[in-house]
C-alpha cells in the first residue's frame, strides 16, 4: 500500500482494535465501501490497523481514533464530518474530484444551486484573486465545493461591481467578497461557508468554532410545539435574515433540540426554552437578563454583547477548569452506575472498600497502642502510689510517735511485710 497508494485515490479508515468509535464506525463503513463500489467511484476504500502499521500511521499524522483520511497523491485531508454513510461519501466524491469545478451553462450552474446550500464561485479570468482563490479551495475543499463561470452564465437578479469576483450563494440570495470590508478571502469563506441559520448540534457546534463567530442558539424541544418553543425559534431566524449585514461577520444564528449538550457545556441546568449566546474561542456564553418577547429585544441582547455590558458567564479561567474536572468526574461516574449498577460497584466500590480496611487497619493498630501504654502507664502511676502511701504512713507513724507494743508474732509478720516492700 505504501509503494502503490500514490496510483489510485485511497478513502482510508485508521483504527484501533480496542477503539469502541471504531467498532461502531466498522459497520458504516462496510456500507461506505459497497457503495462507492456499486457507482463506480474511482476512489478506493479501506482501513488500516494502525496500531499494528504505526509507522505508516505516524506518517499521516493519526493522533486518535477512528481517523478518517483521504489520499490523493502526495495530499491528505483529514475527514471531520459527521461518521454516517451519505456524509462520507459526499466527502469523499468532493475532495477526489475536480479542485475547482467549471460551470459551463446556465442549466448546469442552476441544477448544482439546487444540489448546495452553500456555493462558491469565481467569476472572471486569469488574476491574483483566481491564484488565491485556487490556494483557499485546496485547503477547504473538506468542507465545501469551489466553482468557476462566467458573467453571462450567472442568474439575472446578479449584479457585480467588478471583474474578478468571488461570491456564494446562499439562504436564497448571494454575497459578493470585498477585500475591504471582509479581509483575507480565507476566513470570509471559513465564515460564510454555514447557512445564516441552522440546526445546530454537538459536531455544527464544534465546526463554528473555527469561524470565530459568537453562536446565538433557541434551545427548544423540537417535539414541542407550544407558542414559547416557536416564538423563539422564529425570532432567532428572524433576526438571522433581517440583520445580517449589521450581524454576520460577528454571529451565526440557529436552534437546539434538547438542553443535555448544552447543560454539559455549560456546567449548568438551562430551563427550556431559553436563548444562550456562546463564544467557542474561549467557552463564555452570556445569557438575557430578561425574557427575550420580540425580534426587537433580541437585537438589543446583542448589542449589549458586542459592546461589552451584557455579563460573560464561564470562561478557560483556572476556576473553571476545576470546576469541569469534576463535573466531568461526577458526569463520568454517574453515568457508569445508570448504565452498569455493577459494574459501577466493582469500579469504585472495591478501592473505597480496600482503603477502608486499611483505614481501619491503622486506626485500630493506633488504638490498641493507646491502651496499651495508657495501661501501661497506670500501672506504674499505682506502683508509685503504693510506695508514696507506705513512705506517708510510716513518716507519719514516726512523727506522731504511734508505736504500740506488739506480740513477737505480729512483729515477725510486720518485719516480714517491710522486707517485702522494700
Amino acid at each position: 500500500f505504501k509503494e502503490n497508494r500514490k496510483d489510485d485515490i485511497w478513502l482510508v479508515d485508521f483504527y484501533a482494535p480496542w477503539c469502541g468509535h471504531c467498532k461502531k464506525l466498522e459497520p458504516v463503513w462496510n456500507e461506505v465501501g459497497i457503495e462507492m463500489r456499486n457507482m463506480g467511484s474511482p476512489v478506493k476504500v479501506g482501513k488500516m490497523d494502525a496500531t499494528s502499521f504505526s509507522s505508516i500511521a505516524s506518517e499521516f499524522g493519526v493522533r486518535g481514533y477512528p481517523t478518517i483520511k483521504l489520499l490523493k497523491g502526495d495530499l491528505a485531508y483529514n475527514y471531520r464530518g459527521p461518521r454516517t454513510k451519505d456524509d462520507i461519501i459526499e466527502f469523499a466524491n468532493r475532495v477526489a474530484g475536480p479542485l475547482i469545478r467549471p460551470l459551463p451553462s446556465q442549466h448546469l450552474f442552476e441544477h448544482v444551486q439546487k444540489r448546495h446550500r452553500v456555493l462558491f464561485v469565481y467569476v472572471g479570468g486569469e488574476s491574483p484573486l483566481k491564484e488565491k482563490y485556487i490556494e483557499v479551495a485546496s485547503e477547504l475543499i473538506v468542507y465545501t465545493y469551489f466553482f468557476s463561470a462566467s458573467e453571462d452564465v450567472l442568474p439575472e437578479y446578479v449584479t457585480l461591481p467588478e471583474l474578478p469576483a468571488v461570491m456564494v450563494f446562499k439562504d436564497g440570495t448571494y454575497f459578493v467578497y470585498d477585500e475591504y470590508e471582509d479581509g483575507d478571502l480565507s476566513s470570509w469563506i471559513n465564515r460564510e461557508r454555514f447557512q445564516g441559520y441552522l440546526h445546530i448540534d454537538g459536531f455544527t457546534l464544534y465546526e463554528l468554532g473555527d469561524t470565530g463567530k459568537l453562536v446565538a442558539i433557541a434551545v427548544i424541544d423540537d417535539k414541542n410545539s407550544s407558542v414559547e418553543h416557536t416564538r423563539l425559534k422564529t425570532i432567532i431566524q428572524e433576526v438571522a435574515r433581517d440583520y445580517r449585514d449589521h450581524f454576520h461577520r460577528d454571529f451565526q444564528f440557529g436552534h437546539m433540540d434538547g438542553n443535555d449538550y448544552i447543560n454539559s457545556l455549560l456546567m449548568d441546568d438551562l430551563t427550556i426554552p431559553t436563548i444562550v449566546v456562546l463564544n467557542t474561542s474561549n467557552q463564555q456564553y452570556f445569557l438575557p437578563d430578561r425574557h427575550i418577547e420580540s425580534t426587537e429585544d433580541m437585537v438589543q441582547f446583542i448589542n449589549n454583547i458586542l459592546d461589552g455590558t451584557a455579563e460573560a458567564q464561564g470562561g478557560d479561567g483556572l476556576l473553571q477548569r476545576i470546576k469541569r474536572i469534576i463535573y466531568d468526574a461526577k458526569s463520568t461516574i454517574v453515568s457508569v452506575f445508570k448504565s452498569s449498577p455493577l459494574l459501577g460497584c466493582f469500579l469504585f466500590g472495591l478501592p473505597l472498600g480496600v482503603i477502608s480496611i486499611m483505614c481501619y487497619g491503622i486506626c485500630t493498630a493506633d488504638t490498641e497502642g493507646e491502651v496499651f501504654e495508657h495501661d501501661g502507664a497506670k500501672k506504674e502511676s499505682g506502683d508509685r502510689e503504693l510506695t508514696d502511701e507506705g513512705s506517708e504512713e510510716e513518716q507519719e507513724e514516726e512523727k506522731n510517735g504511734k508505736y504500740t507494743e506488739l506480740s513477737d508474732g505480729e512483729l515477725k509478720q510486720k518485719d516480714l511485710m517491710e522486707k517485702k516492700k522494700d
